[in-house]
């Protein structure tokens, strides 16, 4: 570990120290248990993560144990503890009327020499804006050593700090090589594993930011609530100690339940209260089409959170200019599942992103990642051991951390709202209105819409945002969408208190633009915008009638079954 650890000996144990936000609503049957925790007859030990009523102490600990519990974890950012019990205990454990919600400690997985031109960053560049002194927390599968971490010099390591919350492996270290890939594209420098003749650099958004590695997920990519909920604890824990400004969640997993119950998403709001951008990942499902809903309602968890910065794919066309840039078809869509806040908030660079590579790293080890040195150093023969390529929403949402590090270092004082706001408002919205693209590993053919719940509010542009001086003092929360099935019409809704509901500066309108709803008949007034089939093609009827239902829309182990094939390939 890098830092001392005597900065720990002044913080919370090392055991799980995460806090969990209290709930204010119980889920939509009363009941405080989640939907996905079945069998509830079953001798059969479960790990589930309790939400109380108040800050967790031994007292709420033994309620547990005394139903033949057993305590594994206490997370203070939710007022929560991990614990292992029997299943036919959980009915009787909700009747305490001091547990507030109980859910499944649930499994997750993580989701540039054309993405920094692509939004921009380049010229924020020119003007000294780099990201320095600004320090990102990369919840992921950990990052390795490399050379393009280190400082301007080539000499200091930019890694101020590594923790591991991953149980069953001990080190640091990135076995998996997504952490390490996601770390250079939002902070790799570029220049210390490449020769001064290289044609190519794979230069980061924010090449001189500092990075906080909190390895999540194991060897495999996988990984669990109670890991990434625990540093996302320690974030907020050393958020002074190394000026933590961004957290980057570049992963997911499926939807269960509210984000105002779900102990992942609550987490993820105590980090956005404390001060603290969050970046998180909208996943990869946007094909998934099982129940007919044409990948709509397929936004993972966090990103389902109305707070965070919730990001899609972009597909750069592999050229640095943006007018051919068109949304990758795997992006997932919104609204969300269970609450339908409408998601993604933006998009950015994703597809067959060139990036770092973890020596020896399970992602390291697959064809379609691997480059050739002479793709960037001509005349050079053989596989390039620094550099690989992946695609997903896990290296736009990248992109978009780099960009809050650069907003933030040319003024400190913004908070995560504004920080959102700006990215929003200053989004580019100029798309076509459908696109096509072709899956490299099956050849098949698939077709995409550029409306508001595939897109937000539109493409990244990292130097108009920095160039945005407008402030608030309300929230930047995502709005919510409404189907009024007696009209079959569409309306967006977002409350009094958001920046959005400033018409004169922050507008609906004009931060999601006409032409991204693609609606002639708009009317935007009193914070709604109304419109007949506003937000999609009237051939999506079928979709409407999924997205809208009650029940998940997707099936338990489906969601994530292309997910590493996407990662490896992209799209053409």
């Amino acid at each position: 570990m890098r830092s001392s650890l005597n900065i720990l000996s002044r913080l919370l144990p090392l055991t799980y120290a995460v806090v969990l936000f209290t709930p204010t609503t119980a889920s939509a049957d009363s009941r405080k248990i989640s939907k996905d925790l079945k069998d509830h007859n079953s001798n059969a030990e479960v790990d589930v993560i309790v939400q109380f009523n108040a800050d967790v102490t031994d007292r709420h600990a033994d309620k547990v144990k005394t139903l033949g519990g057993t305590e594994r974890g206490r997370f203070s950012v939710v007022r929560s503890g991990l614990y292992r019990v029997a299943a036919k205990q959980l009915e009787q454990l909700t009747d305490d009327p001091e547990v507030a919600f109980v859910s499944p400690n649930r499994k997750l997985k993580g989701v540039i020499e054309y993405s920094s031109p692509a939004v921009n960053a380049p010229i924020a560049w020119n003007y000294g804006w780099t990201g320095k002194y600004v320090g990102v927390a990369v919840i992921d599968s950990g990052v390795s050593d490399h050379p393009d971490l280190l400082d301007s010099f080539c000499i200091g390591n930019r890694i101020v700090y590594e923790e591991n919350f991953v149980s069953t492996e001990r080190s640091t270290n990135d076995g998996y090589g997504h952490g390490t890939h996601v770390a250079g594209i939002l902070g790799g420098n570029g220049k210390c594993a490449s020769a001064a003749t290289a044609t190519r650099s794979f230069k980061g958004i924010a090449p001189d930011a500092k990075i906080i590695s909190l390895r999540a997920l194991d060897s495999q990519g996988q990984g669990t609530d109670a890991a990434v909920i625990a540093a996302i604890n320690r974030a907020i824990l050393l958020k002074s100690v190394f000026n933590i400004r961004v957290i980057n969640l570049s992963l997911g997993r499926p939807v269960y339940e509210s984000h105002k119950t779900d102990p992942l998403t609550l987490a993820v709001k105590k980090a956005w209260q404390s001060g603290i951008v969050v970046v998180a990942a909208a996943g990869n499902e946007g094909r998934y089409d099982a129940n007919g809903q044409d990948g709509y309602g397929t936004i993972s968890s966090p990103g389902n959170s109305p707070y965070v910065i919730t990001v899609g794919a972009v597909r750069t066309m592999e050229s640095a200019g943006r007018s051919d840039d068109v949304i990758a078809t795997y992006s997932s869509k919104g609204p969300t599942a269970v609450d339908h806040v409408v998601k993604p908030d933006l998009v950015a660079p994703g597809n067959r992103v060139v990036s770092l590579m973890a020596p020896l790293s399970a992602l390291s080890g697959f064809t379609e990642t691997q480059i050739q040195r002479s793709y960037y150093l001509p005349g050079y023969f053989g596989q390039s051991t620094y550099y690989m390529r992946l695609s997903g929403t896990s290296m736009a949402t990248a992109v978009v951390s780099g960009a809050a590090a650069l907003m933030l270092q040319k003024e400190p004082s913004l908070t995560p709202d504004i920080v959102k706001a700006r990215m929003m408002k200053t989004a580019t919205k100029a798309f076509p209105y459908m696109t096509t693209a072709t899956d490299r590993s099956t050849g098949a053919l698939y077709t995409a819409y550029h409306d508001l719940f595939t897109i937000g509010a539109g493409y990244l542009d990292v130097f108009a945002a920095l160039n945005n001086s407008e402030t608030s003092t309300g929230l930047a929360m995502s709005p919510s969408a409404v189907w009024d099935r007696t009209k079959n019409s569409t309306m967006i809704v977002y409350d009094s208190n958001v920046v959005w509901a400033d018409a004169t500066r922050w507008g609906g309108k004009i931060i999601y633009g006409s032409n991204v709803v693609w609606s002639d008949n708009v009317v935007w007034a009193d914070g709604v915008l109304w419109g007949q089939n506003v937000v999609w093609a009237d051939s999506r009827s079928t979709a409407f009638n999924v997205v809208w239902s009650d029940n998940v829309v997707w099936a338990d182990n489906v969601v994530w079954a292309d997910s590493l094939k996407l990662s490896l390939s992209g799209e053409k």
